[in-house]
């Protein structure tokens, strides 16, 4: 059953506001979402009712900020299946997991000789930890690509893997082109070769259901930002048996058991990977984002998607003049186009004027523009408040830009 699209838009006080005197149509949920009602109220709360540093302190407003923060983590662990909270490291972002991987994993597993593979179709935060890896390591770095639809060639990754390999980063979606990768059979395929596996499910979770049990993977990350959350916060899940076998990635307060000159030891995970004070409102509040999505139902917001990357394609297609990068489907949350004779650029500036917030550019995925040889794309983004009116908007407005270059 689809969900009340008008009573969840209802919950977004952005979606009131006006730009250049236009309703509001923001299609640029792939780069961040508008927080509801519920998740700025939870924010809010914590400062004003329970503030207090977690963890350390022995007082009541600790005690009920420590039991918020943890609490906050089992909602996240059950969110994604893992098998226990402690599975579960709060990060600030995506990019701030998978760095914490390439450090604590890369830094104890990856020597001079070994492979880390990556698809050409990663985000920057998916390939740059992994570059700096490589070169302090002495370890190579080698790219799976695609085919022309956008579609993994996972031929060429069966030919890549080896007993070299140490670990396989994927991005579960493309945040270019919403395509979505087979990551189950990637992690299958690295564990055959004994390598570990990281999926980037940064444009997956806010989509469609995901579970680390059923995607076999080893790490995932995501960001709460991107999921209804505020900034700051994210989480990445790893297997427990590699947080107990990784070292630190930071040293600092709450991540240690004993501090003294002749040496210190470590906290249990995933303590261990949490230095310093974390910002707690914000995980408390990606807590509450995560029962939002749920209690709309992720099934159902999958359905939407669909509906929606459809309508865009179908919609595009039949203004003619317009290429849809990334034709493989499914697609989930974003479609990326370009119309003939028209900069990217000056497609995003036109189409705000009309109240149409897109995102134009290389989206933080430069070697996937090079494979397509193209500067960049307009990109339009869902999520759970988008309407059928929204991207009838957005149609409109690509017909217009076309006429103004006719």
């Amino acid at each position: 059953m689809a969900y009340d699209l008008d009573s969840v838009r209802s919950q977004f006080p952005i979606l009131s506001e006006k730009v250049h005197d236009r309703p509001l149509v923001y299609l640029d949920n792939a780069a961040t979402s508008q927080k509801p009602q519920c998740v700025i109220d939870a924010y809010d709360d914590v400062y004003r009712r329970v503030n207090a540093n977690i963890h350390r302190g022995v007082h009541h407003l600790s005690n009920v900020c420590t039991s918020l923060y943890e609490d906050a983590r089992k909602t996240v662990a059950s969110f994604i299946g893992a098998s226990d909270a402690s599975e579960i490291v709060f990060t600030r972002n995506t990019t701030e997991a998978v760095n914490l991987v390439a450090n604590s994993f890369g830094n104890k597993f990856v020597n001079p000789g070994d492979e880390v593979v990556l698809t050409v179709l990663e985000h920057h935060s998916n390939i740059v930890p992994w570059q700096l890896l490589c070169q302090r390591r002495g370890a190579k770095l080698r790219v799976v690509d695609i085919r022309d639809d956008g579609s993994l060639r996972l031929d060429q990754l069966g030919e890549m893997l080896s007993q070299k390999t140490r670990i396989v980063c994927a991005a579960h979606v493309s945040n270019v082109m919403g395509t979505v990768n087979d990551v189950r059979q990637i992690a299958r395929m690295a564990h055959a070769v004994g390598a570990a596996c990281l999926v980037d499910a940064a444009q997956s979770v806010p989509h469609f259901a995901v579970d680390v049990n059923d995607l076999e993977c080893d790490f995932l990350a995501f960001s709460g930002h991107k999921i209804y959350a505020p900034l700051g916060s994210g989480a990445l899940y790893a297997r427990r048996h590699w947080l107990d076998e990784m070292d630190p990635w930071m040293g600092g307060g709450e991540m240690i058991d004993k501090v003294s000159f002749a040496g210190t030891t470590f906290a249990e995970p995933p303590l261990k990977f949490e230095a310093g004070t974390p910002d707690y409102a914000a995980a408390i509040a990606l807590a509450e984002a995560i029962r939002f999505v749920q209690k709309i139902g992720l099934d159902n917001i999958a359905g939407q998607d669909e509906a929606l990357a459809r309508q865009t394609i179908d919609g595009l297609q039949s203004i003619g003049g317009i290429r849809i990068v990334g034709t493989h489907g499914p697609h989930s949350g974003a479609v990326s186009f370009l119309i003939d004779g028209v900069h990217p650029y000056d497609a995003s500036m036109i189409l705000d004027k009309m109240g149409i917030a897109v995102r134009t550019g290389h989206h933080c995925a430069q070697p996937l523009m090079e494979r397509f040889s193209i500067p960049g794309t307009v990109r339009a983004s869902f999520g759970v408040y988008t309407s059928k009116d929204d991207i009838d908007a957005l149609l409109n407005g690509v017909e217009r830009v076309k006429q103004m270059f006719a």
